[in-house]
């Protein structure tokens, strides 16, 4: 049985969505497979780039809040999928031992016209480092389950 439902989605809240810091290795191991740009890859050409040092791909960045999603509020919610995301931005780049925590704020909730069993969640996420600079934000929807009378 599902712990959070459309319900308990109410706009204006706010979930931290907990922390993970960031190794050379993880950067390099997701960019040699997903983001193979010198600057992900190879510490000495990095050293060269317009960002001056290895950086994580920006795709691992999201892919590193949606596991913290998952992990600390997905994964017991009645989540039924996503249509997508509306907005995706990369605001500074991530270093190895970074210390990222992520944050979901809920921008507003929409119970379904056609299916009173479900409703829409629209959101903002973000992940911050440890200085407290936003290294992504994103505003994103998910559809998810109501509570059934009875």
């Amino acid at each position: 049985m599902p712990e959070l439902y459309f319900e308990d989605l109410e706009p204006g809240r706010v979930h931290e969505l907990g922390s993970h810091t960031v190794s050379e290795e993880e950067i390099v191991a997701f960019a040699r497979q997903w983001d193979p740009q010198s600057f992900h890859i190879d510490p000495e050409a990095a050293k060269e780039s317009v960002f001056g040092g290895l950086i994580a791909s920006g795709w691992h960045t999201g892919a590193m809040w949606m596991r913290l999603y998952v992990d600390s509020l997905l994964d017991g919610a009645a989540s039924m999928g996503s249509p997508g995301i509306e907005e995706l931005r990369w605001l500074a780049p991530v270093r190895p031992g970074d210390t990222l925590h992520g944050r979901l704020t809920v921008l507003e909730a929409i119970p379904s016209e056609r299916r009173p069993d479900r409703g829409t969640v629209r959101i903002r996420g973000e992940m911050v480092n440890q200085d407290g600079v936003t290294v992504l934000s994103m505003v994103s929807r998910g559809h998810f389950g109501r509570k059934l009378p009875g």
